[in-house]
């Protein structure tokens, strides 16, 4: 059973969700991580900007091999967006029901894809605040979604233009915000299991069935 294996085997087969910082791309954030925890095998599941924060799951050694099926999972943010024009409420909905459903998306010339046209589906955007130009809203997106190109796109349809401010990722997959954890406390916790306490690093680390749990 997954809740009845030892730190050492989940280290072997395991999940940790990183609480990516702002900065290193998220390679070099996987690379800080794999020192921390002594291990020569990780892989990252859906790139973030290297300006973009949260959820970071990371497949360590052998369960590497579910990376692949995490990075078509729905992915949530919470965004900051600058629109250039003062705007009503009532435009601003109006232009988020239209981007809500399928949309058309070509991804920006800085990406990992083929630059073509693709769909993708955002499953929903609320607004949580609003404060003059500045909007902050939580978006719930299929995975592959750009969210500076689908601020931009709003803003182009809004007639003003908008950009992306700052951006969280607070889910992946199965994995929420509420699981993810800082390279500082993970560093801590295999520092006591190095010294014979294992509690707070096997808390932190995941079998990995729950990376399919979705």
């Amino acid at each position: 059973s997954p809740s009845d294996r030892t730190t050492d085997e989940l280290l072997q087969k395991g999940v940790l969700i990183l609480n990516k910082p702002s900065g290193p791309t998220s390679h070099q954030a996987v690379d800080y991580l794999k020192r921390v925890i002594e291990k020569d095998k990780a892989g990252h599941s859906g790139t973030l900007d290297p300006g973009v924060t949260g959820v970071l799951p990371v497949a360590i050694q052998d369960a590497t091999r579910i990376t692949n099926a995490l990075l078509s999972a729905g992915k949530e943010y919470v965004c900051l967006m600058h629109i250039h024009s003062d705007v009503s409420r009532e435009e601003l909905d109006k232009v988020i029901a239209k981007f809500t459903g399928t949309i058309t998306q070509l991804p920006p010339k800085k990406s990992a894809v083929k630059r073509q046209n693709r769909q993708r589906t955002i499953y929903y955007m609320n607004i949580l605040e609003i404060k003059e130009r500045d909007v902050l809203f939580r978006v719930g997106c299929q995975g592959g979604t750009y969210i500076r190109k689908l601020v931009h796109d709003m803003g182009l349809k809004l007639g003003c233009g908008a950009h992306m401010v700052e951006l969280v990722r607070t889910k992946a997959g199965p994995f929420t915000e509420a699981q993810m954890h800082t390279l500082q406390d993970i560093a801590d916790a295999y520092h006591y299991y190095k010294n014979g306490n294992d509690y707070h690093l096997k808390k932190m680390l995941l079998p990995i069935e729950a990376a399919v749990g979705h």
